[in-house]
Parts: structure tokens; sequence; C-alpha cells
């Protein structure tokens, strides 16, 4: 059986201790077993602020690109090896392992990419200077520099490699140090990416550390420069928030949360259209996709009124073709949920859904007779009085499992309704009607990150609104963390201090590289 390894002080570090099981969801069968016994977390947070941060510091953007640009070659190269990881430990079909290892090789690319542009600079000149008295001998001009502290990540299980790296990708162009915690159930996936990126040899030492397992006194240790980036349930947020040496030292802090994101069906829109039929098929890839184990996730559908029995037939059709089962099958077309706990939590869910609405496909119930595997089908249910529809509009079930919402086709009341889910990641709008679709942006926007239109005139490049894109925002406001990531330099944002710099002005100029 394989012990999961941290990487720490520029060494791997096995534990002899303290271990969590790790397990293939398709079998339930142990595979691995992780542990972070015996790791200093001082001395690991220590080694990344005298050694990674002052190495990355002092490389250009150019520079860091071409680091990016290294690592995301060295991720392609194992595609097929990191696929198969994923398929062990994570459940994945290879078309959903290709979802997230292609997408962390593409996001390093990305930025890579952009680092490009930024050229041999270590500083980020924002905007235009200003005169700020009667001379141009007082000019102040702000600008964007590093951090001094490191990047804790602390990643979901559901994506352990581009979870990993779209957080790395941002603060290491940004020169910031990484330690990275992934999930210890899907550890595996992360372990090995971290391995071949050390392997590349591009890493300044300290730059990227690893811990599998418990993260000890690390988060009690944080400093006012450190930064934490979290992906996770809302409840394991606050509890992390609550830190106190989090508090005291007031350490900047990200969330990126479970999300009840809505796609809405535009009044109009009927069966034989193009949006029409991107409409189902996105609603049902971002149902099954991974198991529906998305923090982008189709979690609730709004049709009008009129619409409703057509999407129930529809949706049902579409769904019943998926086929659920051991992802080592060519055949299968969604692999189990990852671990018994969700397994019970999706059961649990969709009880909690019931009372207020009607299962319309599925069992919402374990699929019994595909074996030990942790398999459960795609549900959908139907909530007749969507503004009284309780639980619908609060509790996520982390699987594929959505709810049916009728609204009166008004653009109000279609925002009303999305907003009761206290802020999303994404709400998709199916539609091709401008007015009404800006009606929606004018009067629900606000409540979510991002706004996915999905209309004739897209059909045929959408890719679904649960691709979370390196070029665009990543987060969401209320109880979707309140957080940014990705969205390009946005992205970097995060790992830098905004600083005025006041003096003469081609002095100022010089210093913050406006000019030479």
């Amino acid at each position: 059986m394989k012990t999961l390894r941290s990487y720490v002080l520029g060494n791997w570090h096995e534990a002899t201790t303290g271990f969590i099981p790790l397990f293939d969801p398709a079998t339930g069968q142990q595979i691995a077993r992780a542990s972070s016994d015996g790791v200093d977390f001082q001395a690991v947070l220590d080694f990344a602020r005298t050694r990674g941060g002052p190495a990355l510091r002092g490389m250009t953007f150019a520079e860091r690109g071409a680091m990016l640009k290294a690592l995301s070659r060295a991720l392609k190269a194992h595609m097929d090896e990191l696929l198969d990881l994923s398929r062990r430990n994570n459940g994945t079909t290879k078309g959903d392992g290709l979802f997230d290892v292609a997408g962390a090789s593409g996001t390093l690319a990305y930025y890579a990419g952009l680092a490009r542009g930024l050229g041999d600079r270590r500083a980020q000149p924002d905007g235009d200077g200003v005169q700020l008295a009667r001379t141009e001998g007082f000019w102040g001009q702000h600008l964007w520099v590093s951090r001094r502290g490191v990047a804790v990540h602390i990643n979901a299980f559901n994506f352990p490699a581009w979870g990993f790296a779209e957080k790395a990708a941002c603060a290491l162009l940004a020169g910031v140090p990484v330690i990275t915690k992934p999930a210890t159930s899907t550890a595996l996936v992360t372990e090995r990416c971290v391995e071949i990126l050390l392997e590349a040899g591009v890493l300044p030492e300290g730059a990227l550390q690893m811990v599998c397992g418990r993260t000890g006194d690390l988060l009690d240790r944080l400093g006012p420069q450190d930064v934490v980036a979290f992906t996770g349930s809302a409840d394991t947020a606050r509890a992390l928030r609550a830190n106190p040496g989090i508090a005291a030292a007031n350490t900047r802090f990200n969330v990126e949360a479970d999300s009840l994101n809505a796609a809405v069906l535009a009044p109009g829109v009927g069966p034989g259209s193009a949006t029409w039929d991107l409409f189902v098929r996105d609603v049902v890839r971002e149902m099954t996709q991974k198991a529906g184990q998305k923090c982008t996730a189709v979690r609730r559908i709004l049709v009008p009124t009129s619409s409703l029995d057509g999407s129930v037939g529809a949706l049902s059709e579409a769904l019943g073709n998926v086929v659920t089962g051991n992802p080592a099958d060519p055949s299968v077309t969604m692999g189990p949920l990852v671990n018994s706990s969700q397994l019970e939590d999706a059961e649990a869910g969709v009880r909690e859904l019931t009372e207020t609405a009607s299962v319309v496909h599925g069992t919402g119930e374990r699929i019994v007779g595909a074996g030990d595997g942790y398999y459960f089908g795609p549900t959908l249910l139907r909530a007749d009085d969507p503004h009284n529809a309780g639980r619908v509009h609060d509790r996520e079930v982390f699987g594929p499992v959505a709810t049916l919402l009728p609204y009166d086709g008004d653009a109000a009341d279609a925002a009303d309704l999305v907003a009761l889910g206290g802020g999303t990641l994404v709400t998709s709008l199916y539609g091709d009607d401008p007015d009404w679709l800006e009606a929606f942006l004018t009067q629900g926007a606000e409540a979510t990150g991002r706004i996915y239109i999905g209309s004739e005139g897209s059909a045929g490049d959408a890719p679904g609104s649960g691709v979370a894109l390196p070029q665009s925002l990543h987060g969401g406001p209320g109880r979707a963390g309140g957080g940014e990531e990705l969205g390009g330099l946005v992205g970097l944002r995060l790992y830098q201090q905004r600083i005025a710099v006041q003096g003469e002005r081609s002095l100022v100029e010089r210093l913050t590289g406006v000019s030479d």
C-alpha cells in the first residue's frame, strides 16, 4: 500500500503514525494512506519565507512565466499516468479526469502567457500616475508589489490537479511561495503532480511545499503578510476564519465555497431550437460531470411554468442515457461519489429536499447491485412552490442532484429565486431575447460571480457553465465565499500589495517601471 509523503524543507517526509486511509471509490478498497505527523510547521513557514520568497521576488515576471511554462509541459507529459491515478483515487471517467488534469496544465500555461506581457518587471504599475501638487515635483503612482509572506492553499477533494495548479499559478507568478494542502481523500493525484513539478527542476528551493495529511498548528502560526486561499464547504470556511491566529494577524483569507448554482431558461425557448438543446445538454453535463461533485454544478433549474412539463421530460430522457458505474469500463459515462461519507450525505440531502420537492427521475439512493463502490445515480426533483421550497434554496447535495423550479416568466421573479440561494459562483441563462437577458442582469447579477449566457449564437462554442476559465473570475458573493480567483491578472492581486509611490515625477516613474 502506498504511503503518501509531504514535501517540506526541501525533502520528502514520510510519517510513521497518524494515518488517514484513501480509497478507490469504484471498489471501496483502500489504496493508500497519508499522514503529516512529525512535520514542524513553523520550520515549513520559515523555509518558505527565507528561501522561496526571496528567490521568487528576485525573478522577473518573464522568468516566473518561463518557470510556469515548464511546469505546464511537465504535467502534460505525464497526462496518461495522472488520468489513471484520477480514476483510481477519484473515480473519474477519462473525460472527467481530463477536465481536472488538462485544466491544471492549461491554467499554468495561460499564466505563463500572461507573464510575457509583464516583461522584465518585478512589480506592476496600476493605472496612470497623477500630479499631486502645483508642479510635477510631487507625483503619485500606484504599484502592485509581491507580499513577503507565504500562500497557504487548502484545496477540495474534487479537483486535486486543477485546484492545486490554479492557485499555485497565480501565487508563483505574483512572487509568493506556496504551501499546498490537498484534501487527504484524493491526495494521491496531487502528490504525484508535485513530484512531477519538482522533477522539472525549475522551481527555486522553498517555492513549493506540500502537506499530505492534517495541517496541525500551521494556521495558528500565520502572520500579516501571509495568505490563505481555501476551497471547500462554507461550514469549514467559517471554522477556519475563526482561527484566533488568523484573526489576530489579519491574515488575508480568500474563500471559494459551496454554491447553489442556478440554470435559468428564458421564456420563448422551446424544443427544437438550438438554445433549448444547449440548455438540456448543459444542465445534464453540469449535473453529472465528476458525478456532480463540482462547486460550479447546476443545483437549481428555473424554467417558465409553461415549460415545466417539457423540461421534466427532456431532462429525464437525457439523464436516462447516463451510464453509472466503474470508470474502468469504457461504456461508463459517470463514476461513483468519492467516498462513503459523500454517499451518505447525498442520500441524506435528497431526503431533506423531498420535504418540499418530489423526485421525478432517479431514486436519490445508492445504486444497489453496482458493487462495493459509492455509486449514486442522477436524481432530478421538482418543487412546484419555488418561493417556499425551503431546503432546495439552502441544502447543497454534492452529487448528481438538481431541482426544477417553475417561475412566472418574468426576469424579476427568476432573479428573486436565484437570490434565495444566498450567493452563487455561476448562474447560467438560456435565451435569445436581449431585453429579457438585460432585465435579469439589471435585477439579479449581484447574486452571482459569473453569468454564463447560452443562446443560439453561442451554442456551437459554449463550453458549459461549469468550466472555470483562467481568463474569467472564479468566485462569488455570500454563501459562495465572497472570494475572487483567476480572472487573468485579477488572480495575482490576492498575493500582492497595492501601494502608492510619491515623489518627483521622473524619479517615481523610473522606480515604478513606468519609464526607463
